[in-house]
């Protein structure tokens, strides 16, 4: 009996000796990082980590913007004493305002809307690094609201444009601009819209859409994207008054170039002319009653002895291709034929009370702005 209560006590002892043996081991042995907590941590980093800053595109692009300031005379009506005294019922008073420009090249050349700079009497720009300078006027564009100042200064920077036909709707993009006489404010948004029109009067529109601010003073700035890439000029928003929230505009940069380039090459803008106004055809009704836009646009005025008259076309007539190309857009028709050179042929299919004949007209000097 002895021996086997001996027994028992020794292979009790025995577990005992082993199991904190192999307690000693585990706590010595290296333990398995705990995933759930450590996953969340570096997911928590990572996220900082992503964070974005666009001070690289506006280090790189804000220095070729400039901040303009002008002063305008306009008129206003004196009061009683006022005429008593001058013997004038009206007279003249000094109105000073704000725009942006863009440096474009470095001998100077400055890009900016027409509306900055109309009917001043006097414009002062100031530079990124606190230089200020009076420009010259190189040229206007009324019908695409641009204007090309110049200044005689050196070391200039100069914006780089963007790759043609690169822009997306979606693309993050910033406005830089004298905003209220803020000089080189950033705001920043998306590309809302692609080729937006019927915003501004009778110009040629083709205008960028964004929600990024554009205030008073950010007319003529840039418009630029996450690569500090100049895609537009700022030169309008709707106004609050109507309700709208943070939609604006920009002329896209290769319109801009055109109209640019062909300024200071001629001092003004050589633009096709085809001598007629357009409309859109009424919606006509399908066999299974829904509703379609037939092809081709309507001439709803032709003018006597221009191109299209020259050519043979009436009002009422319905063009539909150019260049074997379809035409259904009248606007965009408008567009195309403004950035063709006078005097280039345009091959023309049209129809007159269903009777389809082809045609050809040669597109003259667009007339200057009534």
């Amino acid at each position: 009996m002895k021996k086997l209560t001996d027994l028992l006590s020794l292979l009790i002892k025995s577990v005992i000796a082993g199991l904190a043996i192999a307690f000693v081991i585990l706590k010595l042995m290296p333990q398995p990082e705990q995933a759930p907590e450590e996953s969340h941590i570096d997911q928590h980093a990572a996220d900082k980590s992503m964070v974005v800053s666009y001070a690289g595109a506006v280090n790189h692009a804000a220095p070729s913007v400039v901040s303009i300031y002008t002063k305008t005379l306009v008129s206003r009506q004196l009061t009683p004493l006022q005429q008593r005294f001058t013997g004038r019922r009206s007279g003249s008073q000094e109105v000073q305002g704000l725009g942006s420009g863009v440096i474009v090249s470095k001998d100077g050349y400055i890009v900016t809307n027409y509306h900055v700079i109309r009917n001043s009497i006097d414009i002062r720009v100031a530079l990124w690094d606190g230089r200020i300078a009076v420009p010259t006027i190189v040229g206007e564009d009324i019908d695409t609201d641009l204007a090309v100042l110049k200044v005689d200064l050196g070391d200039l920077p100069v914006a780089a444009p963007v790759e043609p036909g690169s822009l997306r709707v979606g693309d993050v993009v910033l406005a830089i601009g004298n905003a209220e006489g803020l000089s080189h404010t950033v705001t920043q948004g998306i590309i809302s819209a692609l080729g937006r029109d019927q915003i501004r009067g009778p110009l040629l529109q083709d205008f960028i859409q964004t929600d990024a601010a554009i205030n008073t003073g950010n007319s003529g700035g840039a418009l630029i994207n996450a690569r500090g890439e100049i895609v537009g000029i700022n030169t309008a928003s709707l106004s609050r008054n109507s309700g709208a929230q943070s939609i604006g505009f920009a002329i896209p940069f290769d319109l801009v170039t055109s109209v640019m380039e062909q300024i200071i090459d001629y001092g003004d803008v050589r633009r096709g002319w085809f001598g007629a106004e357009f409309s859109a055809l009424p919606l006509g009704r399908l066999v299974d009653g829904s509703e379609a836009r037939p092809d081709g646009i309507l001439l709803s005025q032709v003018n006597v002895d221009g191109p299209a008259w020259l050519a043979g076309l009436r009002q009422g007539d319905i063009l539909l291709s150019a260049n074997n190309l379809p035409v259904s857009n009248w606007r965009q028709f408008l567009l195309e034929i403004t950035q063709t050179a006078p005097g280039t042929i345009v091959e023309l299919v049209a129809s007159r009370n269903d009777r389809v004949f082809a045609t050809r007209a040669r597109l003259a000097q667009q007339p200057p702005p009534r």
